[in-house]
């Protein structure tokens, strides 16, 4: 993990835990949100341990962000230690990482790595997806259209909106979406903040998604449920 936005380029594993405390105003003065306003006071980075016993029955998404043998086995351990297999997944867009946390620890349930989802649709579109196994048991992909909602249109060339028109148009799909359901994996999106966002995804059959507006996310499930 890189603290670079803390004025700071090194990784934070170089660092002395004691001193590796996230200046909140700092880390925050750069980003750009629309809807809302930050606000809060600077706290160390908790430890992965103290996250576990402040939520002991609350499903963790652990992405595995660097290619480290002795952080996958540590992350195995606490995992163990907390009895938490049955609601930790863990994984990373590498292939690579996602097997070493298979090989590690088969207990806990892995996400698909950019390999296996790219597979996954190829095995979708030929019609093969059925007669193929799968170990993977989570699905988690972003929705490519929001992309245009992040960058301005004029910055964009011609092929870079169709190539995220294309790749929503192959990732977004309900048959995929149903079929991975049907089997038992867990298929989420990622990143929506708008409700148009929420609700094009659980049309889609999607069983979660993964926000940077928690409440709002609740609302909307509160609203569409009554």
């Amino acid at each position: 993990i890189e603290v670079s936005r803390l004025g700071v380029q090194m990784e934070l594993q170089l660092l002395a835990y004691t001193t590796a405390t996230l200046s909140f105003k700092n880390a925050f003065k750069n980003l750009a949100f629309s809807a809302c306003q930050c606000e809060g006071k600077d706290n160390r980075i908790p430890l992965l341990k103290e996250v576990f016993e402040a939520f002991p029955n609350t499903p963790i998404n652990i992405d595995i962000k660097v290619n480290n043998n002795l952080l996958i086995k540590k992350v195995s351990e606490l995992v163990k230690q907390y009895r938490r297999e049955h609601i930790t997944v863990w994984g990373n867009a590498s292939y690579e990482i996602v097997e070493k946390c298979y090989k590690e620890n088969s207990d806990i349930p892995i996400l698909f790595s950019l390999q296996r989802v790219l597979l996954i649709l190829g095995l979708f579109f030929t019609g093969l997806l059925p007669f193929v196994p799968i170990r993977e048991q989570f699905f988690e992909i972003p929705m490519p259209s929001i992309i245009l909602k992040l960058k301005e249109p004029h910055t964009m060339s011609r092929s870079q909106k169709f190539l995220i028109w294309l790749s929503d148009i192959l990732l977004m799909r309900k048959a995929l979406f149903d079929h991975l359901t049907a089997r038992g994996i867990q298929v989420y999106i990622w990143v929506l903040n708008e409700e148009q966002e929420y609700k094009r995804a659980f049309d889609l059959g999607a069983t979660g998604v993964m926000t940077d507006y928690p409440t709002k996310l609740k609302d909307f499930l509160h609203n569409v449920s009554e």
